[in-house]
Order: structure tokens, then C-alpha cells, then sequence
């Protein structure tokens, strides 16, 4: 017996709905039914589903009240045009008739902005304070100055005395080879300067290796014992030889009656560092120089000298007319250079540079106990003044030599100390 409706029999299945179908169109409304999300239309007869085929019957609607309608009832939706998730049945998108939906609400500028810089400050004031104590940790403070003794009075300014040291601690015989350091044990001072640093411009000052200087009373950096003065004259570099920076500090203030307030010292494979950790610095060497003891080898103009070629010209005497006093112009002006170019924004804003360079510098440096990151960064931005025409370079004034050393111009040292110790301008011409 076929239970099929008329016209659905076996042999006009092929357009039927449900399983085997073959057709692409969706089941009965019947089988699909959904929570009817709009209101129902007034009861009544609903449109007629199209026929599907000869003799398919009309479907009856949902919701004419036949137990599949009604406002309690289910509704699947397709005899009113209800699209499913669609309010009220009107079949258009989240944006309403007529067009798109507004999407994501507008970006919010002004809050983006304000993230973004405080994230760029907390950077950069997290990396500004780590970089300070990394730095600070690597400053080699073995200077004690409370050990001088009878220290002049206090002036305006500040005043650095600066040392290079032939220092060879660390450094491979390659390295002497190449550096022409030679062997010797111990270390002696190479160069000597003191930096003035005030309200009336920044003063440097050569104290050539070989001046004339007594030795007075001090007491000894590791013994601790007090050693009275005889009055007794030596080389300058003889009293650092003798018992370190705290003698070579105390003769210096003896000998000129102005206080030292930090000592910098560097030794020779630190100085060659620092230049190649800048990529070298620029020098206007003004005549030929050929010196076999210092490895100098230079043709007159304008170059640019890496850590070696420094060394060599720093260090080079023998070649200079005025031997001694030549030198420490020629340090002078490399110095300067040096401050400059380790304060220029290409080495300065490019932390590939700026580490290493920090890290060669602070690795070869000795200070004194009292000596911070910022009398540091003074120091190296008055010697930059100075290469820059704002400040004064000079050479301790000399008045002859006797029994081989350079005798200073008391009269001259002593005005110039006076002018220092007030933070005046300085009037004093040296050598």
C-alpha cells in the first residue's frame, strides 16, 4: 500500500527532500523548525509554498493555527521571509536596511598615543637607570685621597689631574710588539695634565714628565708610615714611581699649592681601546713624524689614527724639536679630539658604539674613591670645550732647566694657581 501523498510515488522521488535526495534544496519546514524570532503574522491562511512538481499538494503554513503556529508555537521562519538570527524578519545585516553595519567602533587616538609614550618612557628610563649602575660598577676606584696629607685649601671649580701611565698589566707580547710598550715591570707616568674645569671656560694643563719638583713629606699608600721631607728635588714621573698616585697627588700640591679634587689615570692598551671602540679619531698631524721608539710613522695632513697609530703618536718625543714639551701638545690635542669624538650624537645615540666604547673606557680607567659617573662625564665635556675652542690648553709655564729637569716660572705658576683656585679667566701663557 503506498502511504505516499498523491502524485509522491516511487517512481517521482527524484525531486523529494530527506535522505537519498539527490536535490541541493534544503528539508521540510517541517524537519527544520526554529524558535520564531520575530512576532507572527496575523492568523490566516499564509502564502503557498511553490509546488515542487506535478501533483505535489500546497504546504500548509505554520502558522495558521493548525497546532504549528500561534505565539506560542515554533516557526520555521521560510513562509514570512525570516532569515535565521535576523530581527524581526526583515532579512538585512547587523547595519540595518539599506546598507553595511558600522563595524568597529573608530580607533581612539589620542589614548594609543598616550600608551605608546609612556611604554617609550618607562623604556628608556629603565634602560637610562641600568645602564648608570652598569656603568658605575665598572668604574675602578683604587685612588685613595684622605691618605695625602697637609692638602691645600678648597678653591672654585673642580680640578682633575690626568695620567697615562705605561702601564702593561694584561697585555699579551703580541700586544707590546704591536704597541711598541717595550717590557719593562711596574708602571711610570707617560703624561700628566690637570683639567680645570669652571664658570670661565675649562683650562688644561701639561706638567711635562721631566719638571723639576721636590718630594715632600707623606705617608705611604700600603705601609701607612709617615715620610718626612728632605727637601729632596726628582722628575716629576719619579714621585708615581716611588709610591703611586697618592705621592704623585700630594707632590703636585705641594708643588703648586693648588688642591686636586679627582685623579684619572689610564694605561696604554685602555688608550688604544677606547680609539678603536670609536672607529679611530681624526688628526691634523702638522709635519712629518718618523720615531722608532714609539713605532710613530706618519706623513703630514690630515688622517684618521686607530688605537696603535694613537699610542704611537701620543708617546712620540724623540722626532719633536721640543721633545718633552712637543709631546704634551700633541697629547693635548689628541685628547681633546678624543673627548670630541666620543661626545658626538653618531657615538653617543647609537648604543653599538656607545657600550662598547663606555665598556673599553671604564674597564681601563682608574679613579679616585670619590669619583662618580658624573664628574666623569664633566671631565670628558670640558675637554671637549677645550678642542672646541671654548677653553685654554697650555703648558705649565717653564723658566730653564736645571741639572736636566725643567724649572717652572714661579712667578707665572703662581699667578695661574691663584686664577684657577678663583675660577678666573685664565691670562697665563705657558710653553
Amino acid at each position: 500500500m503506498n502511504d505516499w501523498p498523491e502524485g509522491w510515488s516511487g517512481d517521482n522521488r527524484a525531486g523529494r527532500y530527506g535522505r537519498g535526495s539527490a536535490s541541493a534544496r534544503p528539508e521540510s519546514a517541517r524537519v527544520m523548525r526554529q524558535v520564531r524570532r520575530g512576532q507572527a503574522p496575523p492568523p490566516g491562511p499564509g502564502p503557498s509554498a511553490p509546488p515542487y512538481g506535478a501533483g505535489v499538494p500546497q504546504q500548509p503554513s505554520y502558522v495558521d493555527g493548525q497546532g504549528h503556529g500561534g505565539q506560542d508555537q515554533y516557526d520555521s521562519g521560510y513562509n514570512t521571509g525570516q532569515v535565521y538570527g535576523s530581527p524581526g524578519g526583515r532579512g538585512h545585516g547587523p547595519g540595518g536596511p539599506g546598507g553595511p553595519g558600522p563595524g568597529r567602533p573608530a580607533p581612539d587616538w589620542r589614548r594609543r598615543i598616550k600608551w605608546t609614550a609612556i611604554t617609550l618612557v618607562t623604556a628608556l628610563v629603565v634602560t637610562t637607570v641600568g645602564t648608570y649602575f652598569w656603568a658605575d660598577s665598572k668604574l675602578n676606584r683604587e685612588v685613595d685621597l684622605s691618605k695625602v696629607i697637609e692638602r691645600p685649601g678648597a678653591g672654585e671649580g673642580t680640578n682633575y689631574l690626568i695620567v697615562g701611565s705605561d702601564s702593561r698589566e694584561g697585555m699579551t707580547a703580541e700586544q707590546k710588539k704591536d704597541l711598541h710598550t717595550g717590557s719593562a715591570e711596574g708602571k711610570r707616568t707617560d703624561s700628566m695634565m690637570i683639567l680645570h674645569t669652571g664658570d670661565n671656560g675649562s683650562t688644561l694643563i701639561s706638567l711635562p714628565r721631566d719638571s723639576d719638583v721636590e718630594i715632600p713629606s707623606f705617608v705611604g699608600s700600603e705601609s701607612g708610615k709617615t715620610y718626612q721631607g728632605t727637601g729632596r728635588h726628582v722628575k716629576l714621573n719619579a714621585a708615581y714611581a716611588e709610591d703611586g698616585p697618592e705621592l704623585l697627588v700630594r707632590t703636585v700640591e705641594h708643588n703648586t699649592g693648588l688642591r686636586l679634587d679627582h685623579y684619572v689615570e689610564i694605561g696604554f692598551a685602555g688608550f688604544a681601546n677606547i680609539v678603536d671602540s670609536v672607529g679611530g679619531v681624526e688628526m691634523d698631524i702638522p709635519q712629518d713624524i718618523k720615531d722608532p721608539k714609539s713605532g710613530a710613522d706618519f706623513k703630514k695632513g690630515r688622517q684618521t689614527l686607530d688605537g696603535q697609530d694613537a699610542l704611537a703618536f701620543v708617546r712620540t718625543r724623540y722626532a719633536l724639536a721640543g721633545s718633552d714639551l712637543d709631546r704634551t701638545k700633541n697629547q693635548q690635542k689628541f685628547l681633546s679630539a678624543l673627548a670630541s669624538q666620543v661626545a658626538t650624537p653618531s657615538t653617543v645615540l647609537n648604543p653599538f658604539k656607545l657600550y662598547p666604547t663606555m665598556g673599553a673606557g671604564l674597564d681601563s680607567l682608574v679613579v679616585d674613591k670619590d669619583m662618580g659617573l658624573f664628574d666623569l662625564a664633566s671631565m670628558f665635556w670640558a675637554m671637549k670645550s677645550v678642542s672646541g675652542g671654548d677653553g685654554t690648553s697650555m703648558n705649565m709655564p717653564v723658566s730653564g732647566s736645571v741639572g736636566g729637569n725643567l724649572k717652572w716660572d714661579e712667578a707665572k705658576v703662581k699667578k695661574l694657581v691663584e686664577q684657577l683656585k678663583n675660577d678666573e679667566k685664565v691670562t697665563v701663557s705657558g710653553n
